[in-house]
Order: C-alpha cells, then sequence, then structure tokens
C-alpha cells in the first residue's frame, strides 16, 4: 500500500477563491488524515478494522494531550495519547471492542457491558472521558482517559445498569431517559446531551449527574414525556427535528438541528424551555427549507450535523459542517445576523457542494462530514464518507 503524507507544503495556493482572487478558504489546509488512505480514489476499510482503518467515523474531539473519534461504523472509540502528525497513524486505544481488529454491535456478541453501538458524541472534560454511545440510548464516563484496550467505562448515563439498552431505558421518555443521543457538552456548569431520538436536548447543572438523575433543563418539548418532532407541529423557534451536536461558551449556546437545516442559538444560556435568540441556515424561525438542487450559499444549509464554537482568546471562530453539501463553513465571530460564512473548505466555491467535488477523493474533499471540533489554528472533521478523519491546519 502506497503511503501519501499531506502537508501544507503541498498546497501552496488555497483551493477556494472567488472571482477576484481572494482566498475563501482562510488559509485552511489539510494537514494530517487517519482512516483510509483515500486519496486519488475512495478506499473502502477492509473486513477486520485495525487500529489506523475506520468505517464511518462520526464524532471527533481533541485537546492538547489526546485525540479521540468515534469510529462509529466499526462500533467503538479509538483513542491517540497525542495529536497525531502522520497520516494513517495507529491508535493507541480501543474501547468497545476487545482489539484492534474486531468489529459488531455490542462488541460482536459479546455484550453492552463494555460494547457499544454507534458510538457518536466523544468529549474529554476535566480529565474524563464521555462517550454517547447512541443506538444503545445511553452515555458512558470513564474517570480516567484509558491506557489500555476494552477498558470499562465507570459510570452509565440513561439506562439503570451497563446491560439494559432499551430506548427511553424500556419505558416512557423521562428527564432521565434516552433515544439516541448523538451530541454531548460541557457548556459553563451544564452538562448538555443532544437526545436526538426524543427530538430534545437535556441539561444537568452541576455537570456530569450521577446514574438516574433526571435532567434540569429540557429544550425542545412542552414536558418530560413529549418526543414528536418539532413539538407536533410546524417549526418554530422552541422545537427541534434532529438535534445532533452541541456548542458553545457560558453565554451562548449552540445546536446543531440538523434535520431542520439549521443552527439554533441561545443567549444568555437557558435555563429552562425557551425559544432561540439565534438562527443560522434559514430566513426565519418558521421555515426548515432543503435547497437539494442548484446552486448553494454560504448561509444556507443541508443536514448541519455538527457546530463547533471556539472562542479561546476572546478571538470566537464557529465552523458548521454542512454535511449534506459535503463542506465545512466557517465565520469569524459569531453572526448573529445571518450573514453568509467568512470561509468555505472542501469546495471550489460557495455554489458547489459535490461529494468529493464530484471528482476523486483527495486530501482537501470530503464526502458527508458528521463530526468536527475546532480550537485555535486546528480543525479536525469526521470525514464519515471517506472513512477517515481529516486534521486541518490554518497557516
Amino acid at each position: 500500500m502506497t503511503k501519501l503524507t499531506v502537508r501544507a507544503s503541498l498546497h501552496p495556493a488555497p483551493l477556494a477563491e472567488n472571482a477576484c482572487g481572494a482566498d475563501l478558504s482562510g488559509g485552511w489546509v489539510p494537514d494530517v488524515w487517519l482512516g483510509a488512505p483515500a486519496p486519488g480514489g475512495l478506499a473502502l476499510p477492509p473486513a477486520n478494522p485495525t487500529r489506523a482503518w475506520m468505517y464511518s467515523p462520526r464524532g471527533v474531539f481533541f485537546d492538547d494531550d489526546h485525540l479521540v473519534v468515534a469510529d462509529s461504523g466499526n462500533h467503538r472509540v479509538l483513542i491517540w495519547h497525542e495529536v497525531p502528525t502522520d497520516d494513517e497513524q495507529p491508535a493507541d486505544v480501543v474501547l468497545g471492542q476487545p482489539d484492534g481488529s474486531t468489529e459488531g454491535r455490542a462488541a460482536a456478541g459479546r455484550g453492552p457491558e463494555n460494547g457499544m453501538d454507534l458510538p457518536t458524541g466523544v468529549l474529554i472534560h476535566e480529565g474524563r472521558l464521555i462517550v454517547a454511545d447512541a443506538w444503545h440510548h445511553r452515555i458512558l464516563v470513564w474517570d480516567r482517559i484509558p491506557e489500555i484496550d476494552w477498558t470499562p467505562p465507570d459510570l452509565v448515563l440513561g439506562q439503570p445498569n451497563f446491560t439494559e439498552v432499551e430506548p427511553n431505558a424500556g419505558a416512557q421518555c423521562s428527564a432521565s431517559t434516552m433515544y439516541w443521543p448523538f451530541g454531548i457538552a460541557v457548556i459553563g456548569s451544564v452538562f448538555w446531551v443532544a437526545d436526538t431520538g426524543n427530538r430534545r436536548v437535556l441539561g444537568w447543572s452541576g455537570g456530569l449527574p450521577d446514574n438516574g438523575r433526571p435532567a434540569d433543563i429540557v429544550l425542545g418539548q412542552p414536558d418530560n414525556s413529549s418526543r414528536e418532532e418539532n413539538r407536533g407541529e410546524r417549526v418554530g423557534p422552541a422545537s427541534f427535528r434532529w438535534p445532533h451536536s452541541i456548542s458553545g461558551h457560558e453565554g451562548l449556546l449552540l445546536i446543531a438541528d440538523a434535520g431542520d437545516h439549521r443552527v439554533v442559538g441561545w443567549s444568555p444560556l437557558p435555563l429552562g424551555d425557551r425559544p432561540a435568540d439565534l438562527l443560522l441556515g434559514q430566513p426565519d424561525f418558521a421555515s426548515a427549507g432543503e435547497w437539494p438542487y442548484g446552486p448553494q450559499c454560504g448561509n444556507r444549509f443541508r443536514f448541519p450535523y455538527a457546530v463547533s464554537l471556539d472562542a479561546v482568546g476572546g478571538d470566537e471562530q464557529l465552523a458548521v459542517s454542512d454535511t449534506a453539501n459535503n463542506r465545512v463553513l466557517l465565520w469569524d465571530g459569531v453572526p448573529d445576523d445571518g450573514r453568509p460564512a467568512d470561509y468555505v473548505l472542501a469546495q471550489p466555491s460557495f455554489e458547489a457542494n459535490g461529494e468529493n467535488r464530484w471528482s476523486a477523493v483527495t486530501p482537501d474533499s470530503l464526502c458527508w462530514p458528521y463530526g468536527m471540533w475546532l480550537q485555535g489554528d486546528r480543525l479536525a472533521v469526521a470525514d464519515s464518507g471517506n472513512n477517515r478523519v481529516v486534521l486541518w491546519r490554518r497557516r
């Protein structure tokens, strides 16, 4: 297998420029890719996965010391004990499977106690690893970052124990149960979960709760037991169809509502169910239209599955994974007026939206990017359709 190393020096010119030659990528270039060695053509993962190859990854997180990937199609989580600097670098730790070559739901039939089923959201907070084990309808927590494969979690949320995996814990929807939890975040002192299958977002004051404790905040539904799309009504400022990803800071909560093709925000942070204050991707809160054909633009989305806000140092940057348009949109600052994005990645213009630009897979192309994490001059994108994670750097 030929190994291709991608570095910024290989990309002396930005991918996207407008008619006047202005840089539409904002100086972002691909730096390292992990997973399938896809440049020149889509490489499907092998039947037996490795520590280096992935299948449809949907979540990614990094900090100064770790990179964590939800290798969703292989029903496992991969951990690197440093941010990788080499292409196709193998992971140091595998969770959810007994080793680096096993795949299958619930650890290929070994059981849910230590297995996973489509893990998606991943996060490290105050030294603890948090994983949204979506199709097991639960959140798993490790009190320390695991250093060996197959390490069992220390805490489960959304289920009574580590063996039960029914939607809403086999009962009626309540403030302590979950159905397809995809996104997780800690913003301010609140632990947030995008409880996607229940079409709502849950918040626990004081951070990670004990098992069984009901959420203090339920956004998107009129009560704790309701779970209809958009509250059983037309789309509005206080409803969701598929809330999927969560980001923000102490003064702002952002939710990627993928099914309504929009990002909604609350400022200040909501203390209970109330209408959103900020809207991106739609002309107004009563709209949820999709524009699947024809030219796109920088302020319309198609199934935005991820949002990531970086506010380190006071200079805010916002990124939205515009999944079905096969691109990432970025803003300098948080737009409060619906203005178009400042930059676009993986497409030659704001109007284009093709999978891998309707061509061969390249280091700077994307196919259905799901998860994303933005921090400073680095951006990690879970390039799900290309079975890889791409680490970008702003030069």
